[in-house]
């Protein structure tokens, strides 16, 4: 565990000097993503955007994912992390599953408008947590299947 602190802090020293970032984090459900994503926001310092935003009441912060919606969600993210960056806010982290290069695109584009470094963190899990989300294992397998990293 300490081998992973150490190797997590020095990627954050690494953002920290750079002027403009946008973080893509990105994994399967229950990977560790959203608790990744307030670990690197320097307990709040950065904003922070996902898709479960939208699905999240924000008074009882009880989760509801309607697949219908699911597009209104992910351009909602897309329209909070635009605002931060014509705000030349210094860190914006996103985290989504992106399990296709094509869910990034936006957050590729919209780094290149506004000078922004970006960085894609892929998060995956070594833990025995559940997704909060209660998305099943037959699901995220499925998820898996599309996943592609590019390494190179």
């Amino acid at each position: 565990m300490k081998f992973f602190k150490s190797i997590i802090l020095y990627i954050f020293r690494s953002f920290m000097q750079v002027n403009k970032a946008i973080i893509l984090l990105r994994g399967l459900p229950g990977s560790g993503k959203s608790t990744f994503a307030q670990f690197i926001s320097e307990q709040g310092k950065h904003p922070i955007f996902s898709v479960d935003d939208f699905f999240t009441d924000i008074e009882t912060l009880e989760y509801n994912f309607n697949f219908q919606q699911n597009h209104l969600a992910y351009k909602q993210c897309e329209m909070n992390c635009r605002k931060a960056a014509v705000d030349s806010l210094p860190r914006i982290i996103v985290h989504n599953t992106f399990t296709m290069d094509w869910e990034m695109e936006p957050y590729f584009k919209l780094a290149a408008e506004h000078n922004y470094v970006i960085f894609v963190l892929t998060v995956e899990k070594y833990h025995e947590s559940k997704n909060i989300h209660e998305i099943s294992d037959q699901q995220i397998a499925k998820m898996s299947q599309k996943y592609k990293v590019k390494l190179f």
